[in-house]
């Protein structure tokens, strides 16, 4: 399935707004994987103990043809935080202390119809409307309560498409990282609420892709196996 981005232009988004504010649209059904290092291959890998886990740091690209010097363009290093999961209502809000950055993740029902107050729905899926992408390091989520959680990530390239989007399943007893480039949206917690230890590269460079005015639709990452 190929959606049409009807002309429109990527753009940076806004992360914080009321669920109402974003229209009915289509969904498509995201494919849920339980992770493995096997089936991560290419993403990441799962971790046993975050104190053994190097954060990959991308070198600053060069300008031209003259190249960065070696040791040199890679020195920023890692910052580190909590990024929280939490549901409030049918609404799911992420905030990553490691970088100040507190985000709308997604809705569990139709954005027109979805409360902040009180969930009106069973909880079964994320509407999810955001993807990103972090150039110069990978990253690190490492569940600071063993409680399963769910992430969508899709492999590099700016052409991304909705249907190249898989979703991993973890169990909470390991922790996820990812490689710089990939293409991910917050931790999705399955219950009300998860925290996080957050490792990843200091520059915090992001692209960004805004699903529903690129693509017309959201991506449907279920939460339950």
């Amino acid at each position: 399935m190929t959606l049409q981005t009807d002309g429109l232009e990527p753009n940076t988004p806004t992360y914080i707004f009321e669920a109402s504010e974003k229209p009915s649209l289509p969904t498509l059904a995201v494919p849920l994987l339980e992770a493995s290092d096997e089936a991560l291959k290419g993403y990441g890998y799962l971790v046993d103990k975050p104190e053994d886990c190097r954060v990959e740091i991308t070198r600053w690209p060069a300008q031209g043809w003259r190249p960065v010097d070696e040791g040199t363009g890679d020195e920023a290093g890692t910052t580190e935080g909590i990024f929280e999961g939490q549901w409030k209502g049918d609404v799911l809000t992420g905030r990553n202390a490691a970088v100040g950055g507190d985000y709308i993740l997604g809705w569990s029902c139709d954005p027109q119809k979805a409360s902040m107050e009180a969930a009106t729905v069973e909880r079964r899926e994320v509407l999810l409307w955001h993807l990103n992408y972090h150039p110069d390091g990978g990253q690190l989520f490492f569940p600071l309560e063993p409680k399963p959680f769910v992430v969508p990530l899709a492999l590099p390239g700016d052409d991304l498409k909705p249907e190249d989007v898989v979703a991993f399943w973890c169990d909470g007893t390991k922790g996820l990282y990812i490689h710089p480039s990939i293409w991910h949206e917050g931790i999705f917690p399955v219950h009300d609420h998860q925290r996080f230890f957050d490792r990843q590269g200091k520059v915090h460079a992001r692209v960004s892709a805004d699903l529903g005015a690129e693509f017309g639709c959201y991506l449907a990452v279920p939460l339950q196996r």
